[in-house]
C-alpha cells in the first residue's frame, strides 16, 4: 500500500503533519476528515514534486450533470447521504470537484443540510441548483429533484452546444480567411509590386487598388487600425460587464436579422425550461422568477422577468405582465395563460421548452445552410480577386510580347 505525506490543522487549529498508509488518496482524505483534520497538503511519498496537472481548476457542466444523475440513482437506491457523497467524491478525476464534494460531505456529516452545505460553493452549485435541492429536502423527494436537475442540466448543455455549433464554424472560417488575406496583402502583394515596378508596365485599375490597400496595411496607418480595432473590442467587452452596456448590447443582438431570431428562441427555451423545472420541484413562483431572471443570460430578458415578478408580487397573474413586456412571442404567453388557468403551469412550460429547443436546432441548421454558400462566395471573390488582380499585368505583358 502507498505511503502518503500530509499536513494540515486539527480541530484546535494547531498545525500537524505526518505519514500514513492508505489504499488511495481519497481513502486517506476521508479518514483524516473523520478525525477532524483540515487537509492543506497531501501527496504520495516520493511524488511530492510531481508535475502539476492542468485543467482541474473548473467544474464542467457535463461533470455536474453526470454527478447529479449518479447522485439521484444512489439516493433512490436507499444509500445514506454521507455515503453517497463520499463515493462520488472518491471517484472524481477533477480534483477541484473532488475537494468541493468532500467539503460538502464534511458539512453534512457535521449536521448541515445538503442545500446549506452546497450554498457556499456557488461557482458549481448555483442558486437554481441549491433551491431545488432545498425544495427536495423539504418535500422528501430529493431523488426526484436530483433526477429533474440532471435532465435540466443535460438539456442546457445540449442547448449550449447548439449555439456553439452555430457560431464556431462561421467565426473560424472568417478568422482563417482574414489571416490568409492579411498574409497576401502583407507579404505576397509587395513582391508583385516590386516586380511590376521593375518591368515598368502600366497597371490596370484592380491591381492599383489592391496595391494601394497593401501599402496602407504595411504603413503605420495599418498598424494603428489594428490597434484601434483591438482597443474597440476590449472597450466593448469592458462595457459589456456593466449593467448599461450589457442591456444595450443585448438589445442590439436581439434585433439582428438572423442571429436575433435565434437568440430570442434560445432565451425563450432557457426561460421556460428553468421556470418549469423550478415550479415542478416546489419552488415558489416569486423565487422561481427571481432565479430565472438571474440565470437567463440576457439583460433584456432579465429586466423583463424582474418587472413580471414585481407585477405578480403585486397580485397580478403571470400572463398579463408577460404580454406587456413585449419580449416573448404571443404563442408562449397564450400557452402560459392556459397553463395558469388549468393549474398545469409546470407541464405547459416544459412543453414550450421542448418546442423551442427543437426550433433552436432547426434554426441553427438553417443558419449554417444559409451562411455556408454565402461565405464561400465572399471568400472566393476576396481571395480570387487579389490573385487575379496581381496576374492581370502579367497577362497584358504576355499579350503585348506575343503581338
Amino acid at each position: 500500500m502507498p505511503v502518503f505525506v500530509y499536513s494540515g490543522t486539527n480541530r484546535a487549529g494547531a498545525r500537524i503533519s505526518g505519514e500514513r498508509t492508505a489504499g488511495s488518496k481519497a481513502e486517506l482524505q476521508v479518514a483524516l476528515r473523520k478525525e477532524q483534520i483540515s487537509i492543506q497538503k497531501l501527496s504520495e511519498k516520493g511524488k511530492e514534486f510531481a508535475m502539476p496537472t492542468f485543467g482541474g481548476g473548473k467544474v464542467d457542466t457535463k461533470e455536474l450533470a453526470v454527478f447529479t444523475r449518479q447522485f439521484s440513482v444512489m439516493i433512490d437506491a436507499g444509500l445514506p447521504l454521507v455515503q453517497c457523497l463520499e463515493i462520488l467524491a472518491g471517484q472524481q478525476e477533477n480534483k477541484t470537484f473532488q475537494k468541493i464534494l468532500t467539503d460538502v460531505r464534511t458539512s453534512v456529516e457535521g449536521g448541515s443540510t445538503l442545500s446549506a452545505a452546497m450554498r457556499p460553493h456557488n461557482k458549481v452549485f448555483d442558486d437554481l441548483y441549491v433551491n431545488m435541492v432545498e425544495a427536495g429536502e423539504t418535500g422528501g423527494i430529493l431523488d426526484t429533484i436530483l433526477q429533474r436537475l440532471s435532465q435540466y442540466i443535460e438539456k442546457s448543455v445540449k442547448l449550449k452546444r447548439a449555439v456553439q455549433s452555430a457560431m464556431i464554424y462561421p467565426v473560424s472560417v472568417i478568422s482563417i480567411a482574414g489571416l490568409v488575406i492579411m498574409g497576401l496583402m502583407w507579404k505576397v502583394v509587395p513582391i508583385f509590386a516590386q516586380l511590376f515596378l521593375g518591368l515598368g508596365v502600366e497597371l490596370p485599375m484592380p491591381t492599383r487598388m489592391v496595391m494601394g490597400i497593401s501599402n496602407f496595411i504595411n504603413s503605420i496607418w495599418g498598424l494603428l487600425i489594428v490597434v484601434g480595432f483591438a482597443g474597440t473590442v476590449f472597450a466593448l467587452k469592458t462595457w459589456y460587464t456593466t449593467p448599461q452596456g450589457k442591456l444595450a448590447l443585448d438589445t442590439v443582438m436581439l434585433k439582428l436579422p438572423l442571429l436575433g431570431i435565434l437568440l430570442r428562441k434560445i432565451a425563450v427555451a432557457r426561460f421556460t425550461r428553468t421556470l418549469g423545472t423550478l415550479i415542478s420541484s416546489g419552488v415558489p413562483i416569486l423565487e422561481g422568477l427571481d432565479i430565472t431572471a438571474r440565470t437567463s443570460g440576457n439583460a433584456v430578458i432579465e429586466r423583463a422577468l424582474a418587472n413580471v415578478r414585481k407585477s405578480v408580487e403585486a397580485g397580478r397573474t403571470l400572463v398579463d405582465p408577460l404580454k406587456e413586456c413585449d419580449v416573448f412571442p404571443g404563442m408562449v404567453t397564450q400557452m402560459i395563460g392556459v397553463g395558469e388557468q388549468t393549474g398545469a403551469m409546470d407541464a405547459m412550460l416544459q412543453k414550450i421548452a421542448d418546442f423551442y429547443e427543437d426550433e433552436v436546432d432547426a434554426a441553427v441548421k438553417d443558419l449554417l445552410t444559409a451562411m455556408e454558400p454565402l461565405m464561400i462566395v465572399v471568400l472566393g471573390v476576396a481571395v480570387g480577386g487579389i490573385v487575379i488582380s496581381m496576374y492581370l499585368p502579367i497577362f497584358e505583358l504576355i499579350a503585348k510580347l506575343g503581338s
